[in-house]
């Protein structure tokens, strides 16, 4: 690997050339990728493709002049100081915002090579182009900006912001309310069950543990075995899956938890005291994404819990 210092003009335009290759198809990736949920915004990237394309072409027409029709490949992994780039294809699907970030910080890192390339060359014709680039650069965040208020009028924004409440219901609230009610709500007969049979706090965690462990292996298993999202646009299986196991567990461990405190009836009261707070959760989780009216919510919530509890007790002091 080679610094930066030690490059010639010849390799700094080399290497400025795959630099804006590597950006222009990175910027095609995310078009594509971003094109059938935000479309307007894949526009966006689409036009600044073609600038980088623009700068890649004033490059190699320089680099013919001074240094004849041979361009070396030199890539940013071969000299020192590059940030290391996470490849496009491994982070699908894309997120916006994450996107748009990481638009800005390839944009920063450019220019800073163009500036610092600028003020070390002594070719009059490399400085002035490199010089010219990094100005560019430099306002690329501002012809961003132009770009989105020319692409992405209110309207196309509200619906992109739209687009995106729905893909994150679709691939994280979802499953995660999936496993939350699971979690929260089948786990209560297991766990004060065992509570009611033995009156020892011990007891009643490990089996709460249990079976919050057990249900949570089981539902990531069966939210990722599902469908693998392609056509429903539901993501990542795996993902889904971790999401869902998790909450799953999460949901049963919660009452569980105070069953650690010795004190049998205190431990009962605190756990009472948490899957109150659990059911009055999920309700205002299905209300706040799932457009459930809060009372509605909150009736089908409690009344599924209260039979589960209930049914926990019955069997626990039988």
């Amino acid at each position: 690997m080679r610094t930066f210092d030690s490059l010639s003009e010849r390799e700094i335009l080399a290497l400025a050339i795959f630099l804006e290759e590597e950006d222009e198809r990175v910027y095609d990736d995310f078009a594509e990728g971003l094109r059938e949920n935000y479309p307007a915004s894949a526009a966006v990237f689409e036009g600044m493709r073609e600038e980088e394309s623009g700068h890649r072409r004033r490059l190699m027409e320089l680099f013919h002049q001074r240094f004849g029709d041979h361009i070396p490949l030199i890539r940013r992994q071969d000299v020192k100081g590059f940030v290391e780039r996470k490849p496009v294809w491994l982070a699908q699907p894309l997120n916006l915002d994450h996107v748009r970030k990481q638009a800005a910080i390839m944009e920063a890192e450019v220019r800073q090579f163009y500036e610092r390339a600028a003020a070390r060359s002594r070719d009059l014709h490399v400085r002035k182009l490199l010089d010219d680039l990094a100005q560019e650069e430099r306002s690329h965040e501002h012809r961003a900006g132009e770009l989105e208020k020319e692409k992405l009028a209110p309207d196309t924004m509200r619906e992109e912001e739209d687009a995106r409440r729905r893909l994150f219901v679709l691939q994280i609230v979802q499953p995660g309310l999936a496993g939350l009610m699971d979690g929260s709500v089948s786990t209560l007969a297991p766990v004060f069950a065992a509570a009611f049979a033995t009156h020892k706090s011990w007891d009643a965690f490990l089996v709460g543990l249990a079976a919050s462990v057990g249900a949570g292996i089981s539902m990531g298993f069966a939210e990722a075995l599902s469908d693998d999202g392609s056509l429903t646009g539901r993501g990542h299986p795996w993902a889904r899956g971790l999401i869902c196991g998790a909450m799953t567990a999460l949901g049963g461990i919660g009452h569980t938890l105070p069953f650690l405190i010795p004190e049998f009836h205190a431990a009962m009261v605190a756990a009472v005291v948490v899957v109150l707070i659990e059911l009055a959760t999920i309700s205002w989780i299905r209300h706040r994404y799932m457009d459930t009216p809060p009372l509605s919510a909150a009736m089908q919530v409690g009344l599924g819990g209260a039979l589960v509890f209930l049914t926990g007790v019955l069997i626990g002091s039988s």
